[in-house]
């Protein structure tokens, strides 16, 4: 299998640590999708990643998609409950995690239109989102090891690239402090090998006009 990634999404974070934690071989082909001759238009419409390739050629793509596929092969550690409550539980905290990730997105994009045509009142706004959701998260988790249920899962892949990617890209912000319990599970993930095999890292996208 082939993992088409950026190196700082924590969607395609999701992926790669998922692969690591079960164990499945595949390659990473590293691109930009926002720059010009991005392969990922060729795989996906939509020009997102991460995309995976199957063997039998199948593009797969938008993370929690690629997940649902790899909890289906035989032989690997299963990451999303099949019970129907924990199901939804976990589900719900991957899009929580995924709506924290898409404003921190929207807060980097904005950083990089000229400055005249930033919107402060759009950078708060998704800023509150960001808070709110970390405040939940901490809330969630409470004293507990996981986030669902008492094994790791899905909702922590999610949350655990979500926390990362805040950091990578909102580094003033100083939520370890005002939140030490969510603080510490992030660190607990960190530890683990395929959170350290995924660490996001910029890139650099070309500026065009």
């Amino acid at each position: 299998m082939k993992l088409i990634i950026a190196s700082p999404s924590p969607y395609a974070r999701k992926a790669r640590i998922a692969l690591h934690e079960k164990a499945l071989p595949f390659v990473e082909e590293l691109t930009v999708p926002w720059n010009p001759g991005t392969v990922a238009p060729t795989h996906n419409p939509l020009g997102k990643i991460p995309i995976l390739l199957i063997d039998d050629g199948t593009a797969l793509y938008e993370s929690s998609v690629i997940l649902e596929y790899l909890d289906t092969i035989a032989g690997t550690v299963p990451l999303i409950p099949l019970a129907g409550a924990l199901r939804v539980q976990a589900k719900l905290m991957e899009a929580l995690a995924d709506g924290v990730s898409d404003a921190v997105v929207l807060i980097a994009l904005e950083a990089r239109r000229k400055p005249d045509l930033q919107s402060r009142d759009w950078v708060v706004r998704q800023r509150a989102k960001v808070d709110a959701g970390l405040v939940e998260l901490d809330r969630i988790l409470g004293n507990r090891d996981w986030l669902v249920g008492d094994t790791f899962g899905l909702a922590d892949i999610a949350a655990g690239s979500a926390l990362g990617y805040v950091t990578l890209r909102l580094p003033e912000h100083d939520w370890r402090t005002s939140l030490p319990r969510l603080a510490a599970f992030s660190d607990r993930l960190e530890a683990r090998p395929s959170f350290a095999m995924s660490r996001p890292a910029p890139q650099s996208i070309v500026e065009i006009g």
